[in-house]
């Protein structure tokens, strides 16, 4: 077997609901057709919504392997080595890119990455940093550390959405990155995730990193993690799984192949839901659909997908009191029963 050596590596980071995977999905539409391009996405919750969305990679020169179940450096970092480990073999990529969860620490992704044991088979290049300049204004996201360490290892910002505010909010960003001390990392504008993908050539300035931060994370008491580990879908009924940590909590279920779910009450279930993010791919009887509620705002999507190995949606919120309700909610608008 040929030897991986030195696959330019790119970490894409930043908080919820930024638009890290619309960014990745509009940097896989511009890949080469000749090269094969493998992307590992950590998922804060447990089931791993956005893999359903990618098939056929022997025809694409795609490849997407998850790690769900909070941040990838966690236990470790076994998990990620073990999914990155066999992407790594299965695709034999051009470009490896990886996507934390939006509520994970980068600075121990890099560290594992640039660590011994991936010192020969990967270069490690720019991590970008998305940033809805929007959340500035929202206190507890200004001041988390977590959003504040994702900007600190950044090689290059991105600031995302802009097609839904003005420049006016530019100057804030400018102030804030200015309080980080990051005044002299380049920023680069995103609208529906489209950037310049030389962006993703440069050396990581932060491949070096060792300020190790220890942290954990821990499963909602109701509910076992699944700790890394993939989770297969029931012959029947619903599996259901939950995490929480950085303040926020996440529920979601993985459904047999044999439920359908109702289209009309996709859409109105999910309209009415206020939490930060939710994700989703459902068979319906209209055929297989997208669900994203980002912002407020829920996209639904027709995948493209003829049919799916089974039916996955979560939701993350940062409120426990709101995560239990919104919980009950869609398990009597769905009739999520486990297996």
């Amino acid at each position: 077997m040929d030897r991986i050596t030195q696959v330019p590596t790119n970490i894409i980071t930043g908080a919820l609901g930024v638009g890290k995977t619309t960014l990745i999905q509009a940097l896989l539409a511009h890949k080469p057709k000749s090269e094969r391009w493998a992307v590992l996405v950590n998922e804060f919750g447990e089931v791993g919504v956005d893999g359903a969305l990618l098939s056929d990679p022997e025809n694409t020169g795609i490849f997407i392997r998850e790690v769900p179940g909070g941040c990838m450096c966690c236990t470790s970092g076994l998990p990620m080595q073990i999914a990155l480990n066999l992407l790594l073999s299965q695709a034999k990529p051009h470009r490896l890119l990886i996507e934390p969860t939006g509520l994970g620490h980068p600075k121990e992704v890099l560290q594992t990455l640039s660590g011994e044991h991936y010192q020969e088979a990967l270069d490690i290049r720019a991590t970008l940093t998305l940033i809805d300049v929007r959340k500035l204004t929202d206190k507890r996201w200004r001041e988390h550390n977590t959003f504040q360490e994702q900007l600190q290892v950044a090689d290059h910002i991105i600031a995302t959405k802009c097609d839904l505010y003005d420049d006016r909010l530019m100057p804030e960003l400018h102030n804030y990155l200015d309080e980080l001390g990051l005044v002299d990392t380049p920023i680069s504008h995103a609208q529906n995730g489209q950037i310049d993908p030389k962006i993703l050539l440069p050396q990581s300035r932060y491949k070096q990193q060792t300020d190790l931060h220890h942290h954990a994370h821990s499963a909602l008491s109701s509910v076992e993690s699944t700790k890394g580990k993939s989770i297969v879908a029931p012959a029947e009924g619903s599996i259901k799984v939950a995490n929480s940590g950085e303040g926020y909590y996440s529920f979601g279920w993985i459904c047999s192949q044999a439920k359908v779910f109702d289209y009309q009450n996709v859409m109105q279930t999910l309209s009415a839901l206020s939490v930060e993010r939710l994700k989703a791919v459902l068979i319906t009887e209209q055929g297989v659909v997208g669900c994203n509620l980002s912002d407020g705002c829920l996209s639904l999507n027709m995948t493209g997908l003829e049919e799916a190995a089974d039916s996955r949606l979560e939701f993350i919120t940062q409120e426990k009191e709101l995560a239990l309700q919104t919980c009950k909610a869609l398990e009597a608008a769905f009739s999520l029963v486990s297996a």
